[in-house]
């Protein structure tokens, strides 16, 4: 099928679905957008996709997004080095630090155990993460995987591969959302908030 749209107006649209989350009808529209944008605005966002990609890099250490050689985090000789927090992805880097709850290092995995899309331990930043347990102290390794299958899966995995090496090996709590109903709870939800249940000062 041929495109809908003027040839580079199709190639916008093309390239806007290919993002993660964007259906072809938001693609449509922020192709649109960009189109009726002044061109000094639709250049300061080429610019900063081009200088984004020119200048960051994976940190060297935990896999982070980086510009140079290091993180900020891992650059950070305030934050707890023996202290190691397992992540999937970068972003969930910041959605951990918005918390102010976490004051060690991080390790990005980049991606969780999938055996539907072909992704393997090998597929992921695992032996890295090995290699830095002994070089830098590391007492506990906090596996903080998204509370999915994937997330599940490569927690377990990670729990057997660490806890033989003399590391504390600990898994985020998760249950219920805070303002959430019991009754619309599902069984997998609710049973880990039993499970991470904690007495209650009286």
């Amino acid at each position: 099928m041929t495109g809908l749209h003027e040839g580079p107006v199709q190639a916008l649209v093309d390239e806007l679905g290919r993002l993660p989350g964007v259906g072809p009808k938001s693609a449509q529209r922020i192709a649109y957008h960009i189109l009726k944008t002044p061109t000094e605005d639709a250049r300061r966002l080429a610019d900063a996709i081009i200088e984004a990609k020119a200048r960051v890099t994976w940190c060297q250490t935990c896999f982070n997004i980086a510009e140079g050689g290091q993180c900020h985090y891992c650059r950070d000789d305030r934050r707890d080095r023996t202290i190691v927090c397992v992540v999937e992805e970068p972003r969930d880097i910041v959605a951990i630090e918005r918390t102010r709850e976490f004051s060690g290092r991080y390790h990005v995995l980049q991606g969780a155990i999938s055996p539907i899309e072909g992704i393997g331990p090998e597929q992921l930043r695992v032996r890295e993460l090995l290699l830095r347990l002994e070089p830098e102290g590391v007492v506990e390794v906090i596996l903080a995987t998204n509370p999915n299958i994937e997330g599940e899966a490569t927690a377990m995995y990670l729990a057997k591969l660490l806890k033989p090496l003399g590391v504390k090996v600990t898994r985020i709590a998760s249950g219920l959302p805070v303002g959430g109903d019991l009754e619309y709870a599902d069984e997998v939800t609710l049973g880990r908030a039993l499970e991470g249940r904690r007495e209650v000062d009286g």
